[in-house]
């Protein structure tokens, strides 16, 4: 091959080369470009909306301790006093409104200071939960072998997905306003939806019996266990993003 051959076969692949890296930069370009379009006029924003429920759940936690030098005593006490209230909920127990069941349950041993068990002391818990507060109230009123550990109340998951239900909707809604005005302000017309997030929550605040009346409770069998539930706020937020056209 003479000298102008092979000078004309370097021209060549160099054409060919510069004709491919052309080809890929306008490629990478026109990627480039649709992703600045697709990024263009993108507004990240959020809006949430708060319903308030009463709380429909009750929760009563009663419990018992005691003490002993051997761990077998301890243990068939705490199975005696548990049996007995357990006798006394289930006269009650109705699925859903008045549910009975046991709670934790704990053996451990006292040490002296040389390291040696002195003795044992452990505890058991009966859980009442359910929608009858008056029921709930008045078994636990009747148990006379434990003691009231724990009120509470809290929502149902019923009533939890129609409030977190409405309060969506309203959040939605919220949403979808605030996007159509952000676009007027921008002189546009209206927007698609990227993307959207929605995250739902509650507080609520749990009110206790009164401790006068807790102690009335305590020698005076049969009197029911004085509650008043209070409210949950469950909060609902929707955020994401839009891009306006």
């Amino acid at each position: 091959m003479n000298s102008k051959n092979i000078l004309f076969a370097i021209q060549l692949i160099a054409i060919q080369a510069i004709i491919t890296l052309a080809t890929a930069l306008f490629a990478q370009n026109m990627q480039d470009a649709a992703a600045f379009r697709a990024l263009q006029n993108v507004v990240q924003l959020s809006a949430n909306a708060a319903v308030e429920t009463q709380q429909d759940i009750l929760t009563i936690t009663m419990n018992t301790t005691r003490e002993a030098a051997e761990a077998n005593t301890v243990q068939t006490q705490l199975k005696t006093a548990l049996d007995a209230a357990l006798a006394e909920a289930k006269k009650n127990a109705t699925a859903g409104q008045l549910d009975v069941r046991t709670g934790n349950f704990s053996l451990y041993p006292r040490y002296a200071r040389d390291g040696k068990i002195t003795g044992w002391q452990g505890s058991t818990e009966l859980v009442l939960e359910g929608r009858d507060f008056a029921k709930i109230s008045s078994t636990a009123g009747k148990i006379q072998t434990l003691t009231i550990g724990n009120v509470a109340f809290s929502l149902s998951r019923e009533q939890r997905q129609k409030v977190e239900s409405e309060a969506q909707q309203i959040a939605i809604e919220r949403f979808r306003s605030k996007a159509g005005d952000i676009a007027k302000s921008f002189g546009m017309s209206n927007y698609s939806l990227r993307e959207v997030v929605v995250n739902a929550g509650d507080q609520g605040f749990t009110p206790r019996p009164r401790i006068a009346e807790m102690s009335m409770k305590m020698s005076s069998a049969d009197s029911a266990v004085p509650v008043d539930a209070g409210k949950s706020t469950v909060t609902v937020t929707v955020s994401g993003s839009v891009q306006h056209r």
